[in-house]
């Protein structure tokens, strides 16, 4: 079952080299493409069942001994993670290839995207498994180079502009991230994240708190965490809509996995919980007021998207296995819709010729399938019970309420407000795009009604309507059943959560990584 493990990180780039070999013929990559993403989440449910009946996977590359060769570990956390992005990704590609065969390569040309598109996969997945830092930083350099191919597509002039600022951002990520590794290496002499939990504790506080806020700076930036979260809501909107989808659904929260793994499995000792806590109340807060002050909808959902990481911050910060298996909960619930509401947003753009909530108008008459498609993540996302938005919060605030504390009851009640203002925004959004008839309140009336829309950015582009293809419409669909899924089957999938959680708080020695690479 070892064998596995690499091959969710070899397989999607045998697939990036083979589509990059047929860059003149589409059908092959998209065939390609899709073949490789769904053999991938057939392995990824493999390796849940199994490393979810207790056994962690892992695997030595080049079968060098711990910890001198580069080790891919999976568990419960990773599997899960490996799962949902891998019907993320497929969803997405189905979304593409639909608007693709409608516009041809003006939004995304596909003989670039599938081969970056791809390579974005193998970068996801092998931070998800990656079980030294180094390789964990190669995770991430892997797929931000294909996202600053992807964010760039079309090579507008606000794309470029908005690519150059993402680009520098990320770097500036990068290099804090690798000087952190370099300054662990130097203290400990291993880059092995089991090795590390080992020997940390041997080291003075102070180092270890240097070493800390090195890592903790570094993943926030990749997480959008405030306020190092001010190139998000500026960088996700221009992208085409399959890519402005994965990258809101996935991207950051790989900074949020970065940020868990290493927090529940290298600082045990060195915490650094309250500091975490107030940044998470200030990344909930300053996000959701930035979303009301939007009248674009892709703006709406960027605000809201920094808004949300808070909640996951909060739930790390609380540092209890309950509160952990909440946070993982929640962060699954959180990629499949806020993907699932941008691809909504992208239909919403083709079929009004605008994602400005104060030109577009009448669209529950003229289109009620897109209507409910919004509709659901929408008021999922505002946490609206008994959907999995409601139920993530709920078993976050309870954690927080089982630990007492003033900081926490002030967090639940920060919580719940930002949880109200997130509905009030998507709401508003809906009742002008989707309630208000072509007939009544003109552009100029509900700009004197809600005056402060009026300087929004981007507020007043308009572009050409486009036809829906079914494809898009059923890729989207698709996508809000799996989001209506994690309501249904809440109960199992917070089981599984609620146990990685509890394993993530249990220390991991090394002899127990030798022993599953011997298996």
């Amino acid at each position: 079952m070892n064998a596995l493990v690499p091959l969710v990180v070899t397989l999607p780039l045998l697939g990036a080299a083979i589509t990059l070999i047929a860059s003149r013929r589409r059908r092959v990559q998209v065939v390609v493409s899709i073949a490789t993403l769904t053999v991938v989440l057939a392995i990824s449910l493999v390796m849940l069942v199994t490393v979810d009946a207790g056994t962690p996977l892992a695997v030595s590359v080049g079968g060098w001994p711990v910890p001198f060769g580069i080790v891919l570990y999976v568990d419960r956390l990773s599997a899960l993670l490996l799962v949902v992005s891998s019907v993320v990704l497929l969803a997405v590609l189905l979304f593409s290839v639909g608007q693709g065969a409608a516009d041809g390569d003006d939004e995304t040309p596909v003989s670039i995207f599938h081969p970056s598109y791809l390579i974005l996969a193998t970068g996801i997945f092998d931070a998800f498994v990656a079980g030294d830092l180094f390789n964990l930083y190669v995770g991430f350099e892997i797929l931000l180079v294909a996202s600053y191919v992807l964010i760039t597509l079309g090579s507008t002039e606000s794309r470029i502009r908005t690519g150059v600022v993402y680009i520098v951002v990320s770097l500036v990520s990068s290099v804090l991230f690798l000087a952190a590794i370099a300054m662990i290496y130097a203290a400990v002499g291993t880059v092995n994240m089991v090795q590390i939990s080992e020997r940390m504790a041997e080291l003075p506080q102070s180092t270890q708190l240097t070493l800390h806020l090195m890592l903790l700076l570094a993943f926030s930036i990749k997480a959008a965490v405030f306020p190092l979260s001010f190139w998000l809501p500026d960088s996700y909107p221009t992208a085409p809509a399959p890519v402005t989808a994965v990258f809101a659904g996935l991207l950051t929260k790989v900074g949020v996995y970065a940020l868990i793994r290493t927090e529940t499995m290298l600082f045990r000792e060195d915490s650094v919980n309250v500091l975490l806590m107030w940044v998470s109340l200030a990344t909930m807060i300053v996000g959701v007021l930035g979303a009301l002050a939007q009248a674009e909808l892709k703006r709406i959902l960027s605000f809201t998207l920094v808004s949300h990481i808070g909640y996951m911050v909060f739930g790390l910060a609380i540092a209890t296995p309950a509160s952990i298996g909440a946070t993982i909960y929640y962060m699954i619930h959180h990629i499949v819709v806020q993907t699932t509401l941008f691809l909504s947003v992208g239909l919403i753009e083709r079929r009004a010729g605008s994602t400005s909530i104060l030109r577009v108008k009448g669209l529950m008459r003229a289109a009620p399938v897109l209507a409910v498609l919004y509709f659901i993540p929408a008021v999922n996302l505002g946490g609206l019970p008994p959907f999995s938005g409601f139920i993530g919060k709920f078993a976050l605030f309870d954690a927080a309420a089982n630990q007492g504390g003033g900081l926490n009851m002030l967090l639940i009640v920060g919580g719940i407000v930002t949880s109200l203002l997130t509905l009030y925004a998507l709401m508003r959004a809906w009742n002008l795009a989707f309630w208000r008839e072509k007939d009544e309140a003109p552009e100029t009336e509900t700009l004197e009604r809600i005056e402060y829309l009026g300087a929004a950015p981007e507020a007043g582009v308009m572009t050409e309507r486009r036809v829906i293809p079914r494809i898009m419409t059923a890729a989207t669909t698709g996508m809000v059943c799996v989001t209506v899924a994690l309501t249904v089957f809440a109960g199992p999938i917070y089981e599984v959560c609620a146990r990685a959680g509890a394993s993530l708080m249990e220390p991991v020695h090394l002899s127990q990584i030798s022993g599953e690479l011997g298996r």
